[in-house]
């Protein structure tokens, strides 16, 4: 809702934000949800948001769907879309809420299900979240956690993870249960010191636009310490727009701002960022 005297015309969620100048070589948004609409938006044209995308280099994108509804819509639309691979899981928000109602083990089985789907090719955005869930669900995240990394490995699948103020459990928990080959921490939130030890454990960092924020310094410096060939983009569309955009919705199509922000931080020129974007993508969830 707009300030008080402020029309929705000048409200920066209702801005919608110009496309963004090409990039010079494609890329992959390596996390969005197109299922999801932030209140008082239209519903997303799926093929609309993708030839949008695909017109300033982003031709690829890995569709999340981390509740049943958003699954089934990613199982669906994967068969729809060539430029879109999938990911299913049950968001560590999700789960306390099932578990309570008693409908987890079903809802699990249809994880299961469509994460078998060939063009599924993630399990995530599983992990933790300390933030939206108090310390009641903790127990429920934490073993949820630990069913979807043997899904992952069971299924031979990628992993993406979201971790929230949960840092050192994300961490031990992939310890103890050994991470599957492909894990990548997505809407990467850590410091240097967490960047470096995913990094020696062969994990993937994929950074989001927050990476481009004012107060986002740390985070840059995190970025900073990420070999090539373990960074990876993404938008967490609809939401963490990068700047200029804050604030309004955010879309596949405004990746090349947050490949400008990274490559200057990486110290490299655009078109090489790119590639190696383009290049960890295909490597971890093959060919689209």
């Amino acid at each position: 809702m707009p300030a008080a005297g402020g029309t929705a015309a000048n409200d920066p969620r209702r801005r919608v934000p110009d496309l963004p100048h090409p990039l010079p070589v494609a890329v992959v948004d390596n996390h969005t949800h197109l299922d999801v609409t932030r209140d008082g938006d239209p519903v997303t044209d799926t093929a609309d948001a993708l030839a949008r995308a695909a017109s300033v280099g982003v031709d690829r994108v890995v569709q999340i769907g981390c509740d049943l509804p958003g699954a089934r819509f990613t199982a669906d639309r994967v068969d729809r879309h060539p430029g879109m691979l999938g990911g299913v899981a049950l968001h560590p928000n999700e789960v306390p809420r099932l578990a309570a109602r008693g409908e987890l083990p079903a809802a699990y089985a249809e994880i299961e299900g469509l994460a078998r789907h060939p063009r599924v090719r993630v399990v995530g955005e599983t992990g933790l979240d300390y933030v939206r869930t108090g310390a009641d669900g903790v127990a429920a995240q934490q073993d949820s956690f630990r069913w979807h990394i043997d899904l992952a490995k069971r299924l031979g699948k990628a992993l993406q993870i979201h971790d929230r103020d949960s840092h050192t459990d994300v961490l031990r928990i992939l310890q103890e249960e050994g991470a599957p080959d492909r894990t990548v921490l997505h809407c990467f939130s850590g410091e240097v010191a967490m960047a470096r030890e995913c990094v020696d454990r062969g994990y993937h960092l994929s950074f989001a636009g927050t990476v481009t924020f004012k107060n986002a310094q740390a985070l840059r410096s995190a970025l900073s310490v990420v070999p090539l060939d373990r960074v990876l983009v993404e938008t967490d569309a609809p939401y963490l727009t990068p700047s200029p955009w804050r604030g309004a919705t955010n879309s596949p199509s405004l990746i090349p701002l947050t490949v400008r922000v990274m490559a200057g931080v990486l110290g490299v020129a655009v078109p090489t960022l790119c590639r190696s974007l383009s290049d960890n993508a295909e490597r971890l969830y093959g060919p689209w």
